[in-house]
């Protein structure tokens, strides 16, 4: 009997592939006859483009076509709902003159070289009527509006009250406890390490776009409707993606002007974005001011929570950051919770999809709100979480599909050493450097995506070939596909080919939202079943089988083999090279279902983290670190352990670093470069010790996995932010941890 793969340690299938430098990435492809364009972009915040002067750029060596809104490549219009098109804004570039934003797409220069087509762009004058950006988000709250669209499916402003109540704040003020407090972080990026780039090229009428994105499908569904084409004339390919956390889900502008240029000229042409176009073309994750109020009992039972966030949006769309429906909403037992949520419009680049998106900030708020109202009460900050655990989600009063918080609290209590921990602030020292622990709690939904299709095909040559539409953005997802295949057909992880990135595999809608792996896992398991069912089906009807005629009941198949009465066997490989078989498909598919309606489903865990201060300096760094995650079923440890430690460096950008507040007056990102925007590095990296869980959720889907791809960024900011309390003293609501905020 083979030994099972699923939940073991499995190296990555791409591994060496990639660490090898073999892995073509989007700007490394080149065609024959191939183009280059570059963007010229708007220098001012807002107005509107009077004119533009091209003509030294057409003059420039080697400069094939300089457009511009008074020259355009025409587009179509576009959905704009972000639920229904995956451009990532709600308006099309050269298809007008307004400014909506600083570094807006205003030109594509297109010449026979990257360089040409770049000193080109640099000739290229404009003149504007400008208009003074809004940019500062706390200056804009009093404007702040109700949002566009729904927050979680929910109204804006939610309140679950107790009967009796008439108010959360009625509820407050009859609490023996308050704290409350005002939390908020600066506009940050997805800051991939692949800048956004795309090559485009027509044949036969059929565009191929070489794009880097985490939906394939999507980005051929948004192109199709922007060139005013059919779908089918659109293939995307993207095998690898180097790195996206959302912010490769949309597929922007850039592209399109691409695809339409290249047609127009009839040359293939690529274009890549400087870092410093990605920060304003592409999009960021909104600012977010919060107030947090909890009203408990001196045993520390919570009587209300009220949290209210204000998310800055763009004009341009498409996202906000929904912090408190995605956490104060679930994450705790109150009978009276208020969540709402508003907007404050701005002028700066498209907000959107940045690794988990809501619960990311919000949970930076509830977990400080909750350290600080453990302090108030002098109770244990574990203690306070499990007398107001929740054991159904609060306002629904449905079970949980599966749920084991309390498991993380302890485990990771004892593998942290929690018990050792200073009972006072800031007694802690080690020589010149001041000692302090914190953590936090984590949360993230479990969703599916839309119809999920995946396709197991058994080869004559013994292997089996597995392919989805999905991406792999660096999650592993080429590695579960294998490993969930190889599995289901009980045969070696090497005798299976793995194939995802290309629109035209069989649909699905790609790897985001903590989403790809549950949806694509399961689809892969059922495929692989009926590919055994069709296999035998094969077997029994073709008359050269040695298994022809008999009852489809009596043929089994066992780790790649077929086997009946009478002493009849045959490896698949050897039945389909004798039958002269191309293979066998089986068709397999996931989709969301009536899950959603029994069960309220997410993935929770358990954050504990160690820092040191220096003394004198203020200079902090994480030291120690110890997650345990409960996300169901895990694939594979190798590659969640991953999920989870990127996750956790996230919160620590997102606590000590990140910091991209644009310049008044402009709306410029001054720090748009990886020099200047501060991320965490390989020396920055503390000890990690990550512990999963191992409660299958088969309440959710057939393979009992959730997502884990963003649980590790919920709640890590606030265990650095409660840790750095405990060192020092000081309290900081205001993110990034800065030296001086601690001086």
């Amino acid at each position: 009997m083979t030994a099972p793969l699923i939940g073991t340690r499995v190296g990555r299938v791409d591994g060496r592939f990639k660490v090898t430098g073999e892995a073509t990435y989007t700007a490394d492809h080149t065609a024959a006859g191939m183009a280059h364009g570059y963007l010229v972009l708007a220098s001012v915040g807002g107005g509107e483009l009077l004119s533009m002067d091209t003509a030294a750029a057409e003059a420039a060596p080697g400069v094939l076509a300089v457009y511009s809104p008074f020259n355009p490549l025409k587009l179509q219009s576009i959905k704009t709902t972000p639920d229904l098109s995956f451009v990532g804004q709600f308006w099309l570039p050269l298809q007008d003159t307004t400014i909506r934003h600083y570094g807006q797409i205003i030109g594509l220069v297109v010449a026979e070289s990257y360089e040409e087509a770049r000193y080109a762009a640099s000739l290229v004058t404009a003149t504007y009527e400008e208009r003074t950006p809004k940019t500062d988000l706390k200056a804009g709250i009093p404007r702040a509006v109700a949002p566009p669209i729904p927050v979680n499916y929910e109204e804006p402003e939610l309140n679950l009250l107790a009967d009796g109540v008439g108010s959360v704040e009625e509820a407050l003020a009859a609490s023996e406890v308050r704290v409350a407090a005002d939390y908020s972080q600066p506009v940050d990026t997805p800051t991939a390490i692949e800048p956004h780039a795309v090559l485009a090229t027509w044949e036969g009428g059929v565009l191929t776009l070489q794009v880097g994105t985490q939906s394939a499908v999507g980005s051929a569904m948004t192109t199709a409707e922007a060139l005013g084409i059919d779908v089918f004339q659109v293939r995307v390919v993207s095998p690898v993606v180097g790195g996206a956390f959302g912010g490769k889900m949309y597929l922007f502008g850039h592209p399109l002007l691409t695809a339409v240029a290249a047609r127009e000229l009839n040359r293939p042409i690529k274009t890549v974005l400087t870092q410093e176009q990605v920060f304003t073309v592409t999009g960021h994750r909104s600012g977010v001011a919060q107030r947090i109020e909890l009203g408990a009992s001196r045993e520390g039972v919570l009587n209300a929570v009220k949290h209210d966030a204000w998310s800055g949006f763009s004009a341009s769309g498409v996202l906000f950051e929904s912090a408190a429906h995605t956490t104060s909403r679930v994450l705790y037992k109150s009978p009276n919770i208020h969540v709402g949520q508003k907007i404050v419009p701005l002028d700066l680049p498209p907000t959107t999809w940045v690794r988990a998106p809501g619960e990311q900030p919000g949970s930076f708020a509830l977990e400080s709100a909750m350290d600080e109202l453990a302090v108030e009460l002098g109770i244990d900050p574990i203690e306070l979480r499990m007398r107001n655990y929740a054991d159904t989600m609060p306002g629904r009063e449905v079970p949980w599909s599966s749920k084991h918080l309390d498991e993380c609290y302890r485990i990771g209590a004892e593998r942290f050493g929690w018990a050792d921990r200073a009972e006072r602030p800031g007694t802690q020292a080690d020589g010149d450097w001041l000692v302090g622990q914190g953590m936090a709690g984590t949360v993230y939904p479990g969703n599916l995506l839309p119809t999920t299709v995946a396709v197991v095909t058994l080869r004559p040559d013994g292997g089996a070939t597995v392919s989805s539409a999905t991406a792999d953005p660096g999650t592993g997802m080429l590695t579960v596909l294998a490993m969930v295949c190889a599995q289901e057909l009980g045969i070696p992880l090497d005798r299976v080919t793995p194939l995802l990135g290309d629109s035209v595999l069989p649909l699905n809608f790609g790897a985001f939202g903590s989403m790809g792996t549950a949806s694509t896992a399961s689809a892969v398991a059922q495929a692989a079943f009926v590919a055994r069912a069709e296999l035998i089906r094969l077997a029994v009807s073709d008359e050269r089988s040695p298994f022809h005629g008999l009852d489809p009941e009596t043929v089994e198949y066992q780790e790649g083999r077929l086997s009946a009465p009478g002493g009849r066997q045959a490896d698949f490989g050897e039945l389909l090279t004798l039958l002269e078989s191309a293979g066998v498909d089986g068709t397999g598919a996931s989709a969301p279902g009536a899950e959603k309606l029994r069960y309220a489903i997410h993935s929770f865990g358990a954050h504990f983290c160690e820092v040191r201060v220096h003394r004198f300096t203020r200079e902090t760094r994480v030291s120690r670190w110890t997650s345990v995650i409960d996300a169901g079923q895990i694939i594979n440890e190798v590659t969640a352990r991953g999920q989870i430690v990127g996750g956790v460096l996230f919160g620590l950008g997102q606590a000590l670093l990140e910091d991209a507040r644009p310049e008044a007056g402009t709306g410029r990102f001054a720090n748009a470069n990886l020099a200047d925007y501060l991320l965490p590095v390989h020396a920055d990296m503390p000890d990690f010790d990550v512990h999963f869980l191992r409660h299958p959720d088969t309440s959710f889907n057939q393979i009992g996995a959730r997502g884990i791809g963003e649980i590790g960024a919920v709640g890590s900011a606030a265990a650095i932010a409660n840790a750095v309390y405990h060192a020092t003293g000081v309290r900081v609501r205001d993110l990034p941890i800065t030296v001086d905020k601690l001086l």
